[in-house]
């Protein structure tokens, strides 16, 4: 019953999208160029030199009518990580996916399938954030109720993958999270999959420093691993 209920809901999700926005013009930033404004958004942030663009009357008037964000963003549901703000971004800007632990379900892949399909946008960035309370549960390995349950059993293979390396054990399992995101994305077939075959999505890992309101970017899981950040 499940599986049904969520194709079903993915397709309407795709052909309502197919049919709001037949009429809009695909393709926004270039991922190198949409990279280049994030990180140029958040360097601002940190500087608090923040410019606020896109949250004007005219700019709401304008995406009202339709939507061409130039990146999108799967990260956590934590209340100190709103992207639009660390990325200095506005209305229109950012199509967000935001789950506690930024793990990527069935419906939230089909939320960057929506964005990454039928709007055209080129970047994915997979944000984890310093201390995620989500992966400080997985890493504790307490029992939790309800369907935290569920985002635990999610988050494990991270846990798992990082068990007794050195350094923190959350931090670690906070980047082997973004990378395992990334990577399934990257993978997810038939849409994403062939988009990165064909050059046209392009998949990043990064982590948002809680302290600094800094951001690192990670292009690919083997640059992560030496520590090969996107500056």
């Amino acid at each position: 019953m499940t599986r049904r209920i969520t194709a079903g809901l993915v397709g309407a999700l795709l052909l309502a999208a197919a049919l709001a926005h037949a009429a809009e013009p695909k393709g926004t930033l270039s991922a190198p160029d949409a990279l280049a404004k994030l990180a140029k958004g958040n360097a601002a942030f940190v500087a608090t030199t923040l410019k606020h663009p896109d949250q004007t009357e005219a700019r709401r008037t304008k995406v009202a009518a339709g939507q061409n964000p130039f990146a999108i963003i799967l990260c956590c549901s934590d209340s100190r990580v709103p992207p639009e703000v660390i990325f200095d971004q506005g209305l229109g800007d950012l199509f967000v996916v935001r789950v506690a632990g930024n793990v990527a379900d069935d419906l939230g892949i089909a939320s960057v399938e929506y964005a990454a399909e039928h709007l055209g946008t080129h970047l994915v960035v997979v944000l984890g954030h310093s201390r995620c309370g989500a992966v400080t549960a997985a890493v504790k390995g307490d029992a939790l109720p309800g369907h935290l349950l569920n985002l635990m059993e999610a988050l494990e293979p991270a846990v798992a993958a990082t068990k007794g390396h050195a350094g923190d054990p959350v931090a670690n399992a906070v980047w082997s999270n973004v990378l395992q995101t990334a990577a399934q994305l990257r993978e997810s077939k038939p849409i994403l999959a062939e988009l990165v075959e064909k050059g046209k999505l392009t998949v990043v890992g990064a982590n948002y420093d809680l302290d600094t309101g800094a951001v690192e970017f990670y292009e690919q899981p083997a640059a992560a691993a030496e520590g090969a950040a996107i500056q």
